[in-house]
């Protein structure tokens, strides 16, 4: 069974040549979200579970989670995918010269598994207007920049090289 992803095209710059012509790629459109407590009520249509049951579970896998990657351990969640704690420091040329000081920030990056990856096997695409222009042909106040979504969006030519 396709799914579909709305997606809408929009002009990039490279970066690292702006005396070229920008480009034209897909850019993937979210067509809604998927809250805490309208997950919890799906999670418990599905199952015998009551809600606090599915609340309960959530925020214990949360809690877990949090503690496991402060103790830098990789938070495993089967097919959901894995979580993990990365790094962005400043580099230097010798080994000895580093020090925890030149360690810009942390981020936990999230791999996801193949139960998510499969999704994007079967995908089926529909083009639609950016966000901007959605505002401005139905008279809103729409904004610059060529949307939201998330994602490459299907881009098959990097814009940064």
């Amino acid at each position: 069974m396709a799914t579909s992803m709305n997606y809408s095209v929009v002009a990039r710059k490279n970066p690292s040549k702006k005396d070229e012509p920008s480009k034209y790629y897909a850019l993937a459109q979210a067509s809604g979200e998927l809250d805490f407590d309208e997950m919890c009520e799906a999670i418990t249509g599905r199952t015998t579970c009551t809600k606090t049951d599915v609340r309960a579970a959530l925020a214990g896998i949360i809690y877990e989670a949090k503690r496991a990657l402060k103790a830098g351990r990789i938070v495993r969640l089967g097919d959901l995918g894995s979580l993990q704690m990365g790094l962005s420091s400043k580099g230097v040329e010798k080994a000895e010269d580093f020090t925890a000081s030149m360690i810009k920030k942390s981020r936990v990056n999230f791999r996801p598994g193949k139960g998510l990856t499969d999704i994007a096997k079967t995908m089926a695409y529909t083009r639609v207007l950016t966000r901007s222009l959605q505002g401005s042909a139905s008279g809103g106040n729409g904004s610059e920049g060529g949307g939201s979504g998330s994602g490459d969006g299907g881009i098959e030519d990097d814009p940064l090289g």
